[in-house]
């Protein structure tokens, strides 16, 4: 790599490493939430019915369904979700949303975004967000050929 290649690598790697755990701090501050258990949650707020088959939540959480299994049973101890039989594959499982579940991840937004804002969005200019946009779809596209988990991002919104 020359010099410029090295700073770019470098500097997407710190950015990798560093954010997420500010995202799980502020979000277990706020509202006792990883930002893998907010990211379900949220999926779950703008789905359907606020209903996901567990296969469906593992893909748009980026997840394996062991990892999104493990979280969903925690998430439903907690009474923020949960697990029904699907109604079309006997075989399968749909998570749910529950009342209290919709409570929390609408409560934890707010600060959520004050953070990103914090973090990311205030320090940039237009002009840098609109790059900072356009070269995470670029890497999206290639580590994501399926756009399974930048779709569930833009559906969201």
């Amino acid at each position: 790599m020359d010099e410029l290649e090295s700073a770019a690598w470098l500097s997407l790697v710190g950015l990798t490493e560093l954010l997420p755990p500010s995202l799980d701090a502020q979000l277990q501050t706020d509202a006792q939430l990883t930002h893998f258990e907010f990211q379900v949650l949220s999926t779950l707020r703008f789905a359907p019915e606020q209903t996901v088959q567990s296969k469906d939540l593992a893909a748009s959480t980026n997840s394996t369904l062991p990892r999104l299994s493990h979280v969903v049973t925690r998430l439903e101890q907690r009474g923020l979700v949960r697990k029904l039989p699907c109604p079309t594959d006997r075989r399968a499982t749909n998570v749910q949303l529950s009342d209290d579940g919709r409570r929390i991840v609408i409560r934890a937004t707010g600060g959520h975004i004050d953070h990103v804002r914090r973090l990311v969005i205030d320090r940039l200019d237009r002009d840098e967000l609109a790059a900072l946009a356009k070269i995470g779809t670029t890497l999206n596209r290639a580590l994501d050929p399926s756009d399974r988990f930048a779709r569930h991002i833009r559906d969201a919104d």
